[in-house]
């Protein structure tokens, strides 16, 4: 890797930290990158999943006050989490590297659909709530474990705005402001990048130096990311997700 390469891998790494805090969906700046560099489409894969585990973590310590209260039910989804993302990571071995590129941007518009309408969909679960007395999941139910965990799947396999998808699902099924939902994305997105990198350390082959430099980027990104998207109002962050993840889908389908 040329020192103008180890330049661009490492501002990649800091964009990507930044707006997997705030929205999700870095991966589609990093990835691109590592292939520009030469790297194979499978060692890209995994050493930008273990290059942005700092900045997930990093993400998820700067809203660490939105994590507030939300241990349990983050301990519980971050099983469905950890289970999704070893499938994920054992399909990115075992199918062709296009398999999913039809699927993959029909998920993430589906994301951006229920992003858009939350407000409404929350709206109506709560007053259906109110009319049956039926007080709301703190968890979320089967159907987020269950969602997340096929989510997780997918975020094992590639990670690109795996992000979108998880708040979107936590938005429909969970009574929380969207900053919140956003921070609880962080760390479950650090689950399924740690489970997929530690299984790729044993049976596929990383570029080191990409991996190094992603991670001091992304660790930093992650701060700046955070600082950033906890002023913003949830309606700017709204418009904000569905700004990037169209974007996102846009590349997946062009590329």
């Amino acid at each position: 890797m040329t020192p103008v390469e180890m330049v661009a891998v490492g501002v990649a790494g800091v964009s990507a930290g930044a707006v997997n805090s705030v929205v999700g969906s870095g991966t589609l700046i990093t990835f691109p990158v590592l292939l520009a560099t030469g790297l194979p489409p499978v060692t890209a894969t995994v050493s930008n999943a273990l290059g942005l585990i700092p900045g997930s973590v990093s993400g998820a310590i700067g809203y660490r006050r939105e994590l507030g209260g939300q241990r349990r039910r983050i301990l519980k989804l971050g099983v469905g989490a950890l289970l999704g993302s070893v499938t994920g990571a054992a399909l990115l071995l075992a199918l062709p590297a296009a398999a999913f590129e039809t699927v993959v941007p029909v998920l993430v518009g589906l994301a951006l659909v229920l992003v858009v309408l939350q407000p409404v969909i929350g709206a109506r679960v709560r007053r259906r709530r109110e009319r049956t007395g039926r007080p709301a999941r703190r968890d979320g139910g089967p159907a987020l474990f269950v969602g997340l965990m096929l989510a997780s799947v997918y975020g094992g396999y590639f990670a690109a705005a795996q992000g979108i998808i998880y708040v979107a699902l936590m938005g429909m099924l969970l009574d929380e402001p969207l900053q919140r939902l956003n921070a609880a994305k962080n760390v479950l997105v650090a689950v399924v990048n740690a489970v997929a990198a530690l299984f790729f350390l044993f049976v596929a082959d990383f570029d080191w130096t990409a991996v190094a430099l992603i991670a001091a980027g992304s660790a930093l990104g992650g701060q700046i990311g955070a600082r950033a998207g906890r002023r913003l109002r949830p309606a700017v962050l709204r418009a904000l997700i569905v700004a990037v993840g169209t974007v996102s889908i846009a590349q997946m389908l062009l590329g």
